[in-house]
């Protein structure tokens, strides 16, 4: 984080995504805000809360990306969760304290792969010692010396493993089981915890089992490192980090928040809206809440909302949640000069994609730029004249281009195919002109 200034967030994040500059100076403030407030005395970094942002527009412009990308480049947790999937304490569904548990998951997921990475070395050199073990049993020592025979042995096979030399052969590893009978615990909502713990408990008092496999060499190598390292990680000390990190850099999107927002003058029962709006409430102003590596506050996490309130507005949202979003950016819908941009420009530009996936093939695809300006009017076509999902679009009208190339390709002669805007129309046209069937279609 203190390596990226806010201009440099904004450009990593353009790598990836067209558009939508408002978001991105948004996301890349709050983000710097963050390494700001580590550089203030003590006694006043704890009274400085994260501004948090909501973010409205339609779908498919990339809301979602930007959180995703933004959590990735400031390596923090991250979890994306679904307004609508909540319900308000006292219905069936899941409880809102459950996305601070999700993200305290993913922070322990996170922080202990990096341990397991410190711990590599070591854990490498056990693992290999393990599987000259494993391999030795079968050769013959010399008969002059047992003890210098066995470790001139245990040297050269050690040789012939690092060089690859023992990858076809097999060996016999045990792998540890517990058996435990499948089942399921029902609690009540906001007591997850409980069902975690108990599997916890009963997962430690049934016997440990192991079960015998013959697997290659390499295989063998693989899971003896990664059970090297988990013995080296200190959980302990991964669960403490995690907790700080979660409560200190955790990013967590609400999407959908729309769909929890009351209409002005809606008819109809709307169960428990505004009581799942007063239960997220608190979390978002900063609370504590029980997880099973224990209490976690969420004072100085970040949350990104993000709506399309086409049919509702964020002035439907109860007066004390939106006043704790503060910072309100609005994404523009793309068009068809944002959707040529993003067929070629982003690192993981669909095209791109289409010509790695069918180049497994053996088989080179190109695009000539009447084509991919013609993918994009089609695109903008279909929108109009249907719904309007964005960039998503893209993703329909590829594969509808592509099938028959994707489905022939193992059989196909002819190794290179160049896509024009004729060969596009060819395609395409009579779909998208007919909007029933775009409908289905596209």
């Amino acid at each position: 984080m203190n390596r990226f200034t806010p201009r440099e967030i904004v450009s990593e994040l353009d790598r990836y995504i067209i558009g939508q500059k408002d978001a991105k100076r948004a996301v890349a403030i709050a983000l710097r805000n963050r390494w700001r407030r580590q550089q203030v005395p003590a006694e006043l970094r704890d009274e400085i809360a994260p501004k948090n942002i909501i973010m409205i527009g339609p779908t498919g412009v990339g809301k979602t990306e930007i959180a995703r990308r933004l959590a990735k480049l400031a390596q923090a947790p991250f979890v994306k969760v679904e307004a609508s999937k909540f319900t308000e304490v006292g219905y069936v569904g899941r409880d809102v304290e459950s996305m601070v548990r999700d993200l305290v998951e993913d922070a322990i997921l996170m922080v202990r792969e990096e341990e397991a990475q410190q711990q590599k070395v070591k854990a490498e050199q056990q693992a290999e010692e393990r599987l000259l073990d494993l391999l030795l049993p079968g050769e013959t020592p010399p008969p002059d010396s047992e003890t210098d025979g066995t470790s001139k042995t245990r040297e050269k096979l050690r040789a012939l493993l690092r060089k690859g030399a023992l990858d076809e052969r097999f060996v016999e590893i045990d792998s540890e089981e517990t058996a435990m009978p499948s089942m399921q615990l029902f609690t009540p909502q906001g007591q997850e915890e409980i069902g975690f713990n108990v599997r916890d408990m009963l997962g430690n008092l049934f016997p440990k089992k192991t079960r015998r496999r013959r697997i290659k060499v390499p295989e063998a190598f693989a899971q003896l490192i990664k059970e090297e390292a988990e013995k080296l990680v200190d959980m302990d000390l991964v669960q403490s980090l995690a907790r700080d990190r979660a409560e200190q850099n955790g990013i967590i999107f609400i999407d959908e928040i729309d769909k929890i927002a009351s209409r002005e003058g809606g008819h109809g029962p709307e169960i428990s809206r505004e009581g799942v709006q007063r239960d997220i409430l608190p979390i978002v102003e900063g609370s504590t809440v029980n997880t099973k590596y224990g209490p976690v506050r969420t004072d100085h996490m970040l949350f990104i909302a993000a709506g399309a309130f086409h049919v509702s507005k964020p002035s439907d949202l109860i007066p004390e949640l939106q006043g704790r979003f503060p910072i309100r950016v609005e994404l523009q819908s793309l068009g068809e000069e944002e959707f040529v941009r993003i067929l070629t420009e982003p690192k993981n530009a669909l095209l791109v994609q289409y010509r790695a996936l069918l180049a497994t093939e053996g088989i080179v695809l190109t695009f000539a730029e009447d084509a991919v300006h013609e993918l994009a009017r089609t695109a903008t076509l279909v929108n109009d004249a249907t719904e309007n999902i964005g960039a998503r679009r893209l993703h329909t009208i590829m594969e509808k281009l592509l099938e028959e190339i994707s489905f022939d390709a193992p059989e196909l002669t002819e190794r290179t195919i160049n896509i024009d805007a004729a060969f596009v129309r060819q395609r395409l046209a009579g779909i998208a002109a007919d909007e029933d069937l775009s409908r289905y279609i596209l």
